[in-house]
Order: structure tokens, then C-alpha cells, then sequence
């Protein structure tokens, strides 16, 4: 079984993405910052039953860039991930998410009673911002945006570079790196370039508090499968991280050796926990 591509059309704005058409439980599957749907490729084949949707966050991959003047914010992409079950005709379903992906995928099972089961994969909730930073978070995230127009997307005359940065920065292999970057950038003349929108980049104007993300997290309902890798990223260390699963009504942890992207590098090993936690009578 491998991933199919397809496009929909969601307020106007195209949304790409790959999918398998398995007769399990609808699953939408929401990847991490500056990744895209093939985040999920190595997972999918050990997945073979469910009904994967895996798209291109706004701004990533293949997906449309917002339109100019707006802005990457956690309260859209919330509404972005329910406008595209709409479009999928899904009206209850299950999300999967990594890193910045499980962040939006939690706070929208939060808020929403749509979703019947979570798995979140390297993130809980999102990044906490401590309040005493607040002014100073959101004075570079005016002066950044206010700049960027001003900068030039750098252009690869191959792969290679691009590859090795990736590996580099993540601590991927080469084939998982490979991947992310063939469906991260596009042709240009002269080589390649990233196609993520450039705005993606800038500083987040305003982070929630840790009560804040406690009091999101005690508002899910719905059964919650958490997976983190172990060492824990520096921006999400222990014992914060564990300690977020306490405001679960029915959450579940789950620990494994290996990088931030242990759901591309172990597949399998993901999967052994995600099949039984969907299970085939999840579906909606």
C-alpha cells in the first residue's frame, strides 16, 4: 500500500495531499513545521486499514500559501483542519499529528467534539510562551514580517544541499530527509528553491501560558494515545512534557529511544501502538 496524491479545494485555496482509501477509520493526519504530508509515507504501509488522509498544512508542501495580509495562527489552523474533514465529508474522525501537527491536532480536539480518538505524536498542546516575554515576542514578530519582503528565497542547483541540512537539523536519515525536501521545494531556474511560504519563518507574536495549554488539554474528551521519543527536545523537555498528560480525561503515554521524527525513522514500531489504540470499530 502506498500513498496516492490528490487536491481539494478548501475556501478557495488548494490543498494538497496524499491518501489511502483503506475501509478503516477515518483518519486525518496533520505533519509537523516546515515538513509536509510525506512525513507520514514510511508510516502508512504499516497502516494498511485506515482511511489516511495526510495533507499539506497551509503554507507547506504542495498546499496553497495563505493569501497576503494573513497569518499562520494556531486558531486558523484549527478551523483549516475542519474545513478540509467538510470537504472530505467527514463529519466525525480520528487525527494523527507530529510535532507542531499533534499541537494543532490536540488544541482542536479541544475544542471540538468532531474528533473521535487523538494520537500525538512529539508535542502535547503546543509551545508554552513565559508571559514575562510577551512584549518582547511580539515586537520581533512585527519587525520580522515587516523585513521579509525584503528577502531573497535562496535557489539549490540540487538536492544535495538541501538533503544534508535536513539530516543535519533533524538528525534524519538520508532517505526519510530525501522525502520531506522532494515534495518541500520546486523547479526554479537555476535549480531548486523551498516552496514553504517564507512567512512560516517568522517569530510567533503570541504563545500560550502553560495554564493556558493546561486548561486546552483538560478540555479533550476523546480518547488520547500520546508518543514521545526519548532524549526529549530541548523546547519541550522533561518533566513538563509528561507532566501535560495529567489534564487528560483518557490519555495514554507511550515511550520509545530514537530522533524527533521516531514515526519516519521506526515505523513500525509507531504503528505496533497507533493500529490497536484506531482499532477497525473507530470508524465515524
Amino acid at each position: 500500500m502506498s500513498l496516492q496524491g490528490f487536491e481539494l479545494e478548501v475556501g478557495g485555496a488548494r490543498v494538497a495531499g496524499l491518501r489511502n482509501h483503506g475501509d478503516g477509520p477515518r483518519v486525518l493526519a496533520l505533519h509537523g513545521w516546515l515538513d509536509n504530508a510525506a512525513s507520514f509515507v514510511p508510516l502508512a504501509p504499516h497502516l494498511p486499514h485506515l482511511d489516511l488522509v495526510a495533507i499539506d498544512l497551509p503554507g507547506h508542501g504542495h498546499s496553497a500559501h495563505l493569501p497576503p495580509g494573513a497569518s499562520y495562527t494556531t486558531a486558523a489552523a484549527i478551523c483549516h483542519v475542519l474545513d478540509v474533514a467538510d470537504a472530505l465529508g467527514w463529519e466525525r474522525f480520528s487525527l494523527l499529528g507530529h510535532s507542531m501537527g499533534a499541537g494543532i491536532a490536540s488544541l482542536t480536539a479541544a475544542v471540538s467534539d468532531r474528533i473521535e480518538r487523538l494520537v500525538a505524536i512529539e508535542a502535547l498542546g503546543g509551545l508554552r510562551g513565559p508571559e514575562e516575554d510577551t512584549a518582547h515576542r511580539l515586537r520581533e514578530h512585527v519587525t520580522a514580517t515587516r523585513a521579509l519582503s525584503r528577502k531573497q528565497l535562496r535557489v539549490f542547483p540540487d538536492l544535495a544541499a538541501p538533503i544534508r541540512a535536513r539530516m543535519m537539523t533533524n538528525q534524519l536519515s538520508e532517505g526519510c530527509a530525501r522525502l520531506l525536501v522532494e515534495r518541500g521545494v520546486e523547479p526554479v531556474e537555476g535549480g531548486y528553491r523551498w516552496c514553504s511560504d517564507p512567512r512560516l519563518m517568522l517569530p510567533t507574536a503570541i504563545r500560550l501560558s502553560e495554564g493556558q495549554i493546561d486548561n486546552l488539554l483538560q478540555a479533550i474528551a476523546c480518547p488520547t494515545q500520546v508518543i514521545y521519543a526519548t532524549p526529549a527536545q530541548s523546547y519541550y523537555p522533561e518533566p513538563m512534557r509528561s507532566e501535560r498528560l495529567q489534564h487528560l480525561r483518557d490519555g495514554r503515554l507511550a515511550v520509545f529511544p530514537g530522533n524527533h521524527h521516531l514515526h519516519m525513522e521506526a515505523p513500525a514500531q509507531i504503528a505496533a501502538v497507533i493500529q490497536p489504540f484506531l482499532g477497525h470499530d473507530n470508524a465515524g
